[in-house]
């Protein structure tokens, strides 16, 4: 009987589709749940500072969903190399 094993080959992405399915959900409530805040709040004082406050928080959210999403580099970036002096 032959053993199903995830090498890290396969967990990686794996691991990443699971991260994303996971969270993009949460996130997804929690910017719902903000957007009666985001109608109202820029009519009452100092509104507009709470406003750019939830958008950063919601942004910086977001950025370290898909940062974790994404695969580390292996190697150096694709492209045509430059030949000069160092």
């Amino acid at each position: 009987m032959t053993v199903l094993t995830l090498t890290p080959r396969t967990l990686g992405p794996l691991q990443r589709v699971l991260l994303v399915a996971l969270l993009a959900p949460v996130l997804a409530v929690a910017v719902l749940a903000t957007v009666p805040a985001l109608l109202v709040l820029p009519f009452l004082r100092d509104g507009d500072r709470r406003v750019a406050s939830l958008l950063r928080t919601h942004t910086a959210a977001l950025s370290a969903l898909l940062a974790g999403s994404r695969p580390d580099p292996a190697g150096p970036p694709a492209g045509p190399r430059r030949r000069g002096r160092s």
